[in-house]
């Protein structure tokens, strides 16, 4: 039995919904049921009354649903105690970000939050959206740092999770100016995986670039299933095609005329969030100087 199992089956009991408690647990609603499934053939009974609808419990569902809600609240708890005991040092937080923040955005501002507070240890966790997420939800991370576009929201309840706005950034189209494009031969076009945040937020941004008057046809010829914008930029920056990049990633090589821009411009907000359930004085501290901070 896996504890991702019974986090399935609190999701589905409080949704009533296979597909929204997949999309919150961020995977396929078929992995979802068979997970689901599995549960059940674990316990020997089945949990869900899969006749009705909207989804609902079977009486042994019912009797289950508090066992499954107590365990994983005395697990999770017992992870944040355990983790708490073996830091080194109260003077560190911990900070989930995406690759791209953590390598343009992060080290200048945290310099600037040691600036307004003194020293401050700092563990940092580089990885794409899901991961980051996973995170500061399960309780081991303090803060997420991340993008920010109303396209494509952030699953994190406010009352819990509560937000700074720390600094701006844009997603632009950019290319090398040796790839040449046409009426008869499209631009090729460098994507992320269609279910990262960025690429989900490519993808709205291309609808909107392929509305715009005059704008040449495109054809995805790359995918990069990881969503790290590096490695776009560096297939963009040897003309294998068009790519959507945060201007922050490219600032250098639009100077240099290594890329240019092409098409509208895609606001986006940096946001710093934070657990609620993690409040050492520490935590506090940066807290308070990210807001004095914000732009």
């Amino acid at each position: 039995m896996e504890l991702k199992w019974l986090e399935d089956f609190l999701s589905l009991a409080r949704t009533r919904s296979f597909s929204r408690a997949a999309e919150e647990r961020h995977v396929t609603q078929s992995a979802f049921s068979r997970r689901i499934q599995a549960l059940e053939l674990w316990l020997g009974v089945s949990l869900i009354d899969r006749s009705s609808y909207p989804t609902t419990l079977t009486a042994e569902g019912r009797l289950f649903l508090e066992t499954a809600e107590e365990t994983v609240r005395m697990l999770h708890a017992s992870r944040v105690s355990l983790q708490a005991n073996m830091r080194p040092s109260t003077q560190m937080v911990s900070i989930a970000a995406l690759h791209t923040l953590s390598l343009r955005f992060f080290p200048r501002w945290f310099r600037s939050i040691e600036q307004s507070i003194g020293q401050v240890g700092s563990r940092l966790l580089p990885d794409d959206f899901h991961s980051c997420l996973q995170a500061i939800v399960e309780g081991s991370y303090d803060f997420l740092l991340t993008f920010h576009h109303p396209h494509v929201p952030i699953p994190l309840e406010p009352e819990f999770y509560p937000h700074l706005v720390v600094g701006t950034d844009s997603l632009v189209a950019a290319r090398s100016p040796q790839l040449a494009g046409g009426e008869s031969a499209p631009l090729p076009l460098l994507s992320y995986a269609t279910s990262s945040f960025l690429g989900r937020l490519a993808t709205f941004a291309q609808a909107q670039f392929a509305q715009a008057e005059g704008a040449p046809p495109v054809q995805v010829a790359h995918t990069n299933e990881n969503a790290m914008a590096d490695a776009l930029r560096f297939m963009a920056l040897e003309g294998h095609g068009l790519a959507w990049l945060p201007r922050s990633l490219i600032a250098r090589d639009l100077d240099e005329g290594a890329l240019i821009l092409l098409g509208p411009e895609i606001p986006l907000e940096i946001r710093l969030y934070r657990s609620l359930r993690r409040t050492r004085p520490v935590v506090e501290r940066v807290w308070t100087a990210a807001r004095q901070l914000s732009p």
